[in-house]
């Protein structure tokens, strides 16, 4: 499966994105390197839309406010302003807004390149003021040095990074039972989705559910769908009540090919098909693969709306100018929830790694009261391989679940090897003949030096059919099935040409490290993952060749075996264990790979073999080609797996903010498997259930998902977009950055903050000298509840906590300050926990991260 190549050979196979540095010139191709000319984002100083009105808000309320103090002799109290309406892209104020700042945009062009050529691609003004522009790297210096512009920033490539994990995470009996059943399940929450578009003729996406029922429009949401001829009208519905496409920055750089991107919303990839399913999929929809039925399959969020923001291609990836733009039209159309499984495949260069356009975007998104979810980026196991870096950010990595398909072969001594396949079995009871693909070749001495890949069975004219029909066809698997050059689709039709009772991959030795997915198979297969079994199968079948003495021809194969099928699935796997992928913490706050005092991963939920719907056009896996579900693997499935439940606490708190969101996701997760066993983290490429180590908050955050206990956690922790600009302002040497970006002066900042003091659900130090106090601010969103701190110190470190016990009213906020005391010098980083126990079951978990301890000298 293509979401997990690029981690063993170091190709980026799978979707991620390129970051460029901040400074004019520095390019991440060699395409880019050799032009003159680029795409450009350029922010200007003057505050967005949704920035504006928010002052204007705040003012109203205070004259409000002041008003009725005057009159009641009171003009103490100071309510939080509004957030910005819900359908802002249906306000004639704010279009007419939009075109004035898209005028003024233009006139500064014109004003500084004085009739010179250039391309504006977008003008950006909720999120950020600014615009994308194709220019040469002179009229970019032109630009940069205008009074009206805070910064400029190349554009940059960017890549994207089901049946039974609703069961698995107890959603059936839990949350969805919980809150009226799936029938209502995330019902009014639109969850919008920056990726490769989506198919809108998938029944996962029908606009009623399987009982029929219409769904309800969702007031608050403003978007619209574009009309194609890939996406014709009546494409959306009350289920997918939004689709748009983003593609300028491609289309100017001239490598936008319509016919096989597709210029619509409309998803010739399939990887936005299956994370939209994943999060949002109707329920009950039939998931047949190969003729098999594997289930029915629903979203997290089966009830919750979809709206797409298409800003990823098939053949080329995409740019940040793209995406920036489509994160701007979501926040204006009013999304919930946005889902987002692009991450970069480097650290952004500069002050800190949180400076960088996409996440600059998605913090005035969340300011928008938007919760934003991303992948943490397939790049692990390796420290330090984070791929999603803020902190208003909420990043998932992925784990498994525990519903194995496994596949076997016996062969005739007896000896079982398994392997992987969704494949039906050979007849019960019955062996049959293996023959491998070089020993059927017509003319074998001349066919081997025509062909040196023959025995990857690619080519049907090159072999004896007579010889193979129904025999076991032994193919090899070699790095060619890796770069797409060869295809288990191809060598299954060739088989089935030849009259092949079954075929049988085994492992070419120079595959080293690679783990691959079950994949459909219509007859009976069986690929051998392992090496060393492939070759256990190989010396058998060599053993039990008969020769001529003389020619030293095959006179007969004696080799038999039986297949016993994959389709079946086994759910006794211990899970969930952190896929060897999944990338690891600590987070890294600069290109100098110093440590930030945030954690992340924030959460790790199901991403491996996951089922979810497919395109009818979809070519990025060419197993599942024609096909209507795929099963992929990478935290691009983890992600909107958060996704559906943050849209589940969203129907069910609406006036929780990004952060309470995030809270309750994270105070609630679970830190041990099925077993009862503390969750074990994969940690090499090669063999990685043999690499197991027990699981920290580097690898899974504060733990995995736990649907149901984050529809009730008791106490949350919330932060404010002001706490994240006093974070922001507190990165030594980043206040011309907070301004370019933000317009804030951190010079009249009042105060600022370390990351550590952030009011986020878990405590990170990466440097403890001597002594550190940390405090909390935790709401009680319950019943009156009364709670016992619990304390478990990592390693080397002291840990006080005060209060030990408090009582908490409904409503009622309350202070929790927590002193860290180094008792030994280490650069090592060591692990606890805080857990507050309530009497009404309320279990609230706080992971806590020390790396560098230490103690002066007295």
């Amino acid at each position: 499966m293509r979401r997990v190549l690029m981690v063993n050979f170091g190709v980026f196979l799978l979707f991620c994105v390129g970051l460029l540095s901040t400074t004019l010139g520095q390019v991440s191709d060699d395409s880019d390197t050799n032009s003159t000319t680029a795409v450009y984002i350029v922010t200007l100083k003057q505050a967005p839309s949704l920035h504006l009105f928010q002052q204007q808000e705040a003012v109203t309320t205070v004259r409000e406010q002041n008003h009725q103090g005057s009159k009641h002799g009171d003009t103490s109290t100071f309510t939080t302003p509004k957030l910005q309406p819900r359908n802002m892209s249906k306000s004639r104020y704010w279009r007419s807004r939009r075109s004035a700042i898209a005028q003024a945009h233009d006139s500064l062009l014109r004003d500084a390149l004085k009739g010179e050529k250039y391309i504006k691609l977008y003008s950006f003004h909720y999120l950020i003021n600014g615009f994308a522009v194709f220019v040469s790297s002179q009229q970019a210096e032109k630009l940069s040095r205008r009074s009206e512009v805070a910064n400029i920033v190349l554009d940059f490539s960017v890549r994207t990074a089901t049946t039974y994990t609703p069961q698995f995470m107890g959603l059936p009996k839990g949350a969805w039972v919980k809150e009226g059943g799936y029938e209502t399940a995330g019902e009014g929450i639109v969850i919008g989705f920056i990726d490769t578009g989506i198919d809108p003729t998938h029944p996962s996406f029908n606009g009623t559910d399987a009982s029929q029922r219409q769904y309800p429009i969702p007031n608050h949401f403003s978007g619209v769908c574009e009309v194609t001829p890939d996406f014709p009208s009546g494409s959306c519905n009350r289920k997918l009540v939004g689709a748009r496409h983003f593609a300028q920055s491609a289309i100017t750089r001239g490598i936008f090919n319509s016919s096989e991107d597709f210029a619509s919303p409309f998803d010739g990839d399939g990887h936005g098909t299956h994370t939209a399913s994943i999060a949002a999929g109707n329920h009950g929809v039939s998931a047949v693969v190969s003729g098999h039925n594997f289930g029915s399959a629903s979203g997290i969020a089966p009830r919750a709306h979809i709206s797409v923001y298409k800003a990823l291609y098939k053949s080329f990836g995409g740019f940040a100018a793209d995406v920036v733009a489509a994160i701007d039209q979501a926040a204006q159309d009013g999304v919930d929830i946005l889902s987002l499984s692009i991450t970069p495949n480097r650290r952004p260069p500069g002050v800190a790694t949180f400076f960088n356009p996409l996440d600059m975007a998605m913090l005035s998104a969340v300011k928008a009261g938007i919760f934003v979810v991303q992948a943490a980026g397939n790049t692990g196991p390796s420290p330090k391989s984070m791929s999603s870096f803020s902190p208003w950010i909420f990043t998932v990595g992925a784990a498994t679940h525990d519903r194995v398909y496994s596949n076997s072969i016996t062969l005739g001594n007896n000896v079982t090897i398994p392997g992987v396949g969704l494949a039906v079995p050979t007849d019960e009871g019955k062996m049959f003949t293996m023959i491998y693909a070089v020993d059927a070749l017509k003319n074998k001495s001349s066919a081997v030096d025509k062909d040196m890949y023959a025995s990857e069975c690619q080519d049907y004219d090159s072999f004896d059919k007579d010889l193979i029909c129904g025999k076991l066809l032994i193919c090899s698997y070699s790095i060619r099935f890796v770069l797409g050059l060869s295809t288990i689709k191809q060598a299954l039709a060739v088989s089935k040409n030849l009259s092949a009772k079954g075929v049988v991959f085994y492992m070419d030795p120079y595959v080293l490290g690679f783990q691959i997915n079950p994949t459909p198979m219509d007859m009976p297969g069986i690929i051998i993952p392992s090496p060393e079994d492939s070759k256990v199968l190989l010396k058998y079948y060599n053993s039990t060749l008969e020769r001529d003495r003389t020619t030293k021809e095959i006179v007969r194969f004696g080799g038999v075996a039986a297949i016993t099928g994959g389709q079946k699935a086994n759910f006794s796997d211990r899970a969930p264990k952190i896929m060897y992928y999944s990338a690891r913490g600590p987070d890294p706050q600069d290109s100098f790979l110093n440590d930030a005092d945030i954690l992340k991963p924030n959460l790790v939920a199901p991403g491996h073999s996951i089922w979810g719907a497919w395109s009818s056009a979809a070519t990025d896996s060419t197993e599942f080609e024609g096909e209507s579900f795929a099963m992929m693997s990478g935290t691009s499935m983890a992600a909107p797996h958060v996704a559906g439940v943050a849209a589940l606490i969203k129907q069910k708190f609406r006036k929780f903010s990004p952060s309470a969101i995030a809270s309750a996701l994270s105070t609630t997760a679970v830190t041990l498997d099925n077993k009862g066993e503390e969750i074990m983290a994969q940690r090499a490429y090669a063999n990685p259930d043999q690499s197991m180590t027990p699981a920290t908050p580097f690898d899974m955050g504060n733990g995995f998902v736990n649907a149901t206990a984050a529809l009730d956690p008791g106490l949350i922790f919330d932060t404010s977009f002001e706490d994240y600009m006093s974070f922001l302002c507190g990165i030594n040497g980043s206040a011309p950055a907070v301004f370019n970006y933000t317009g804030k002066n951190c010079l009249l900042s009042n105060a600022t903050i370390s990351a550590s003091d952030l009011n986020l659900p878990s405590i990170t130090l990466s440097r403890l000298n001597n002594t550190r106090t940390v405090q909390r601010l935790m709401k009680n969103i319950a019943g009156n509840e009364t709670y016992s701190v619990g304390l478990v110190p990592p390693f080397g470190v002291l840990m006080k906590a005060s209060p030990t016990q408090f009582s908490i009213a409904s409503g009622e906020t309350k202070l929790l300050s927590v002193t860290f005391k180094a008792k030994k010098n280490s650069s090592i980083a060591s692990f606890g926990i805080i857990k507050l126990f309530g009497d009404m079951g309320h279990v609230v978990h706080i992971p806590v991260s020390v790396i560098v301890k230490m103690v002066s000298k007295q």
